[in-house]
């Protein structure tokens, strides 16, 4: 299973994705006795908040509880039955999720049908809202954002990997880059992996040397060099949790620190030690002048190493 630290969306840009609430929120409400067999046209979310129910799409068999999230997948025939004496409650919502407006991003990616979501002491109270705020016959901005919540927490919980990518035209401006997201995401789920980079460009169903060109122009970066900045991310957390450069270094896969430090401070602008030492500035309140929020952006780049990487 890919298990990416940031989720296995966090490769792909924010404006290439374009959730839509096909219709307005389903606020269950069902007795005992409620039963149901359908197909729905688009995607559907339930969450449950009360109750529980039993569950039969494409031959398998699920019990929804309260704090889980099912996915019944859009053209999917589904059959359910109420399974307690309380009333089983929660939301259903209709939607879609593409990638450049064109491409369904959740079939792209294989997911478990129902799973309990991780955070549901936070997620709760959430959910209650929006079942109860979400409008009769329309939807609104503040919907829309509140269920990606909801989806996000689904998708990182439910995730098993991506799909096979199939085979399409170098043509295609919108295959080609949901490919790049989807090897981008598989290298940011397991940079400390000596083989990922190969692994990832075999699956992919272009030619190499081409892909690794678009994989460079779409992320700012190579595959072996996008992986090495995930590497220096890992360590980001690793130094900033106490761990010492020479540990760090050798978690993140360098057994010479000096080494490991010269590539810290290419790919974040600044040396593991000076990292360490910021962290402990922001974390005492002793700001620099000019910097009075506390907040130092990285990676730190400069003029010359952008002018490196448009050359490499």
């Amino acid at each position: 299973m890919d298990k990416n630290e940031q989720g296995p969306l966090a490769a792909i840009p924010v404006q290439a994705l374009n959730l839509t609430l096909t219709r307005s929120t389903i606020k269950m409400l069902h007795s005992p006795s409620w039963r149901i067999d359908k197909t729905n046209s688009v995607h559907d979310l339930v969450i449950c908040l009360t109750g529980s129910a039993e569950y039969e799409i494409a031959g398998e068999q699920l019990t929804v509880e309260p704090g889980y999230a099912m996915l019944i997948e859009a053209g999917t025939r589904f059959v359910g039955r109420a399974t307690s004496s309380d009333l089983y409650t929660g939301f259903a919502q209709h939607f879609t999720l593409d990638v450049f407006g064109r491409v369904d991003l959740i079939s792209q990616m294989e997911l478990r049908r129902a799973v309990r979501l991780p955070r549901w002491d936070m997620l709760q109270q959430m959910a209650r809202h929006y079942r109860e705020s979400v409008p009769l016959s329309s939807t609104t901005l503040a919907q829309h954002h509140l269920f990606m919540v909801f989806l996000i927490e689904y998708i990182e919980a439910a995730f098993l990997g991506w799909r096979q990518q199939q085979e399409a035209s170098v043509d295609n401006p919108d295959a080609l880059s949901l490919a790049v997201m989807v090897a981008a995401s598989r290298i940011a789920a397991d940079p400390l992996d000596d083989e990922i980079v190969p692994k990832v460009l075999g699956s992919v169903p272009y030619n190499q040397d081409y892909f690794r060109r678009v994989f460079r122009r779409q992320v700012g970066l190579t595959p072996t060099k996008y992986q090495e900045f995930k590497r220096m991310e890992r360590a980001m957390g690793l130094l900033a949790g106490g761990r010492s450069v020479k540990q760090t270094a050798a978690v993140v896969g360098y057994s010479d620190s000096y080494y490991f430090s010269r590539m810290f401070k290419h790919y974040i602008g600044v040396s593991p030690a000076g990292y360490k030492a910021a962290e402990k500035r922001h974390r005492d309140g002793q700001f620099p002048r000019g910097e009075e929020d506390g907040l130092v952006v990285y990676p730190i780049l400069s003029r010359k190493r952008d002018a490196e990487d448009d050359a490499a």
